[in-house]
């Protein structure tokens, strides 16, 4: 197989940092701080040493997923010359397959390090968490049927980024669950299914090449604009039935964010499957972030 850089491995810092794609990296975070947030708004408490080993713990899972997501799709040979999105450290040969691999083990190792504390928090269900997370993390793009040659990957990520990194903070900030993090899971998830599917829209023609079956490949382009239309929409169509789970608090700040959600959709449809994707891929984590925190400031005033 042909790669893009025929330079020896190197393990240069800036090519660890492309690696583990510091741009989405919010995808992890939002979901912790909205949990939190909610957790003050809901039950007038924060846990905030749980909510920093959550924060940590959700970061080295996601870096960790990355990094064995780009080393996995080279060993399958999907990241072959017809590749549109940004360069990967293993095709390009910039680090060294093995080495990649270390690293996303050492960062699920963390990962289950500090859940070793938030079990002792927030007992079993944050134990069950944890561990479904960091399987599920690999499982990926590993195993012998990875989740993200399927097309199941945004009900994946809606699962995790969503509803289990808020609905977990919640836990163990407040000891209880209640419907508000529950909506603000799926709201949050909904964004970052987003991102997943303008990451899948953009490489629909390469992932079909090795066999891929993704939403954005069963589905067709102009479906997957409209399902990336209703996951951009609708989590402000929950917002209402969250501000009714949160009276006395602004939650309908998060609405401050709909316009963007706009300009993005509109974007999606007149755009094709090409290599401007990669800054609307951005785009879509970006404005999931701005939601998040608009709505965590909204849960604490």
């Amino acid at each position: 197989m042909t790669v893009d850089n025929a330079a020896a491995p190197t393990s240069g810092f800036s090519a660890w940092i492309g690696a583990m794609r510091p741009r989405t990296l919010t995808m992890a975070l939002a979901p912790v701080f909205v949990g939190a947030s909610l957790s003050w708004a809901v039950a007038g408490k924060i846990n905030g040493l749980a909510a920093v080993v959550a924060m940590l713990g959700a970061a080295c899972i996601q870096i960790a997923t990355n990094l064995f997501n780009d080393a996995r799709d080279f060993e399958r040979g999907g990241d072959g010359p017809d590749r549109i999105g940004p360069l990967r450290a293993a095709a390009s040969g910039q680090i060294e397959v093995a080495a990649i691999k270390r690293a996303a083990y050492a960062f699920f190792a963390l990962a289950a390090l500090g859940g070793l504390y938030l079990a002792a928090v927030g007992g079993w269900p944050i134990l069950l968490l944890g561990i479904l997370s960091i399987v599920s993390g690999w499982a990926y793009t590993g195993g012998p049927l990875p989740i993200s040659y399927t097309p199941f990957g945004e009900i994946f990520v809606v699962a995790f980024f969503g509803l289990g990194a808020v609905c977990g903070t919640f836990w163990l900030c407040a000891g209880t669950m209640a419907p508000a993090p529950i909506l603000a899971g799926l709201a949050v998830g909904g964004f970052a299914a987003g991102v997943l599917m303008v990451n899948n829209f953009r490489d629909a023609a390469a992932d079909a090449r090795v066999g891929r079956r993704t939403l954005a490949i069963a589905a067709g382009e102009q479906t997957s604009r409209w399902l990336f239309a209703a996951m951009m929409f609708g989590p402000f169509a929950l917002l209402p039935f969250l501000v009714r789970q949160t009276p006395g608090h602004a939650i309908w700040l998060a609405a401050g964010a709909l316009p963007l959600a706009f300009i993005l959709v509109r974007r999606l449809f007149r755009e094709k499957p090409g290599p401007g994707l990669n800054s609307l891929l951005v785009r879509t984590a970006q404005t999931q972030a701005i939601f998040s925190l608009l709505l965590c400031l909204g849960a604490l005033l």
